[in-house]
């Protein structure tokens, strides 16, 4: 609990200023963030590190996550899709080529580049438009998790999802959104947003319960793969893609509502 706290701290004190930082400092971050967590994905389904699949799945996803400043600094290139078209093409191409990337290998580099692609682009197009949703989902995030963590230890004894993660309860799951409810609302109280608390709320309840799918289907795709965590780069979170799943489902929800 001491390692994951202690890493938790380190990391917020480097992420923050890049946050408020933002353009091309956050882009360059949230990049490095993808791809180390599509590399966590190919290698729980063991498509190696180095090769040619990964590069190519690696390229697609800077493509989604940065479309805009692509098709900025190269305004020739089509922005009709074809451009992701040509790497789905390739990547399918690839199993004629390379008799370890197998069809459902694509399957999951398409998961990992869609599923990624979307939340990371999301993350910066929120930061870019409003910081101030950004900020507040964050906190609806990670007040969740703990408020869960916390309640579902203390009294948590209906699971809630068991054959996924054993571990969560539904008494959890309700107290990680009443906690987020409480810490959100005393964030809006000191920093207010131009939206009433009768539209927020519902909108606190909505990112809640979606931060707690996105950590289901993480665990879902880690159950299916036979693995604890996606990875081991953050001593006592596991790998990135552990430490961002709820972040990602969450601002793919906020870009599905049209937020930002």
């Amino acid at each position: 609990m001491v390692q994951r706290s202690l890493t938790a701290i380190i990391a917020l004190i480097f992420f923050i200023p890049i946050i408020w930082i933002g353009s091309w400092v956050l882009e360059a971050f949230i990049v490095l963030l993808a791809i180390t967590a599509l590399i966590e994905i190919h290698q729980m389904k063991g498509i190696d590190l180095i090769s040619i699949p990964t590069g190519v799945s690696s390229l697609a996803l800077i493509y989604i996550i940065l479309y805009s400043r692509v098709h900025e600094l190269l305004p020739e290139l089509s922005q009709n899709g074809s451009v992701f078209a040509f790497f789905i093409v390739l990547l399918l191409g690839l199993t004629l080529i390379i008799k370890e990337y197998t069809i459902e290998d694509v399957g999951v580099s398409f998961m990992g580049i869609l599923y990624l692609g979307t939340g990371f682009h999301s993350f910066i197009l929120t930061r870019e438009n409003n910081l101030h949703l950004l900020i507040l989902s964050l906190i609806i995030i990670y007040s969740t998790d703990t408020g869960a963590y916390l309640i579902g230890r203390k009294i948590g004894k209906h699971k809630l999802a068991p054959s996924i993660s054993p571990n969560k309860t539904v008494e959890g799951s309700i107290g990680g959104i009443v906690i987020s409810l409480l810490i959100s609302i005393i964030y809006l109280f000191l920093f207010p947003s131009t939206y009433s608390l009768i539209v927020v709320i519902p909108l606190i309840v909505i990112l809640s319960i979606a931060g707690q799918i996105g950590d289901l289907i993480e665990s879902a795709i880690k159950r299916h793969f036979g693995t604890k965590d996606s990875g081991n780069i953050l001593p006592g979170h596991g790998g990135i893609f552990d430490r961002f799943d709820s972040l990602i489902f969450v601002l793919s929800v906020i870009f599905i509502m049209g937020l930002v």
